[in-house]
């Protein structure tokens, strides 16, 4: 059974954070042998304050004099709205008009989270993709793309674990991406790599890494101590 994953997280344009505690508003996956996400999300305007989760609609305005984009960073920041009060089909109504009015890589990456919390993780899958081809250095659309092929009906291990690489490779000092990594190795049998994932984890602030430090840990001295009794007993069969 696959470790649950740490969830995705909201941010804005311009500076990510980490909002797990703040992700009432998202529901979790479809059963509990399924890793549990929440998912970030982008707000329409960009806000240089860490931790900060939603950004204000009041420079809208002042942003852009295309009238398309200018309806379109309007859709986006309502549909951000009902993302934060749990309107997930009205968020998604609005995402899809601001990118039916111009296609940002914001838009694509907010509509990806509402068609990801409705379980529609083939229309996520794609969302995020095209999110990733407007901004392919978004460290946060990898991760999310991740936990989509994770979650959908075809499980896909291998585009999850090159997407996290990929998440890493970008944010390298990232304590979720590092935590689930540890766990699509962990679920793949790579548990060398799991550990080391999960042990930058936990320096990086995810306490919960413990727990799976210790069971990893578990994993490789149970299979170590496998191999020696096989040897003990291929020798013994050879005498």
């Amino acid at each position: 059974m696959l470790t649950r994953l740490l969830a995705p997280r909201a941010t804005t344009i311009a500076r990510r954070g980490l909002v797990a505690s703040h992700a009432r508003a998202f529901s979790r996956a479809p059963s509990s042998s399924t890793p549990f996400i929440w998912t970030r999300t982008q707000s329409a305007t960009p806000v240089a304050v860490p931790f900060k989760r939603w950004a204000t609609s009041t420079t809208l305005a002042s942003l852009t004099s295309d009238p398309a984009e200018t309806e379109a960073l309007k859709a986006l920041e309502e549909g951000t709205k009902k993302l934060e009060e749990g309107d997930v089909e009205a968020a998604r109504r609005l995402c899809e008009l601001s990118v039916s009015r111009k296609r940002t890589a914001s838009g694509l990456f907010n509509l990806g989270v509402t068609c990801y919390h409705s379980k529609d993780f083939d229309a996520a899958i794609k969302a995020w993709q095209d999110s990733i081809e407007i901004q392919p250095d978004s460290p946060d659309a990898h991760m999310n793309l991740a936990s989509a092929y994770i979650l959908s009906p075809v499980s896909r291990p291998d585009l999850a674990l090159h997407h996290l690489k990929l998440a890493a490779s970008l944010s390298p000092e990232d304590p979720e991406v590092a935590f689930n990594l540890g766990a699509i190795y962990e679920a793949t049998g790579q548990l060398e790599e799991a550990l080391i994932q999960y042990k930058r984890s936990k320096d990086f602030g995810v306490e919960r890494a413990a727990v799976h430090i210790r069971n990893v840990s578990a994993k490789i001295l149970g299979q170590k101590m496998a191999e020696v009794e096989k040897k003990g007993g291929d020798a013994g069969g050879a005498a």
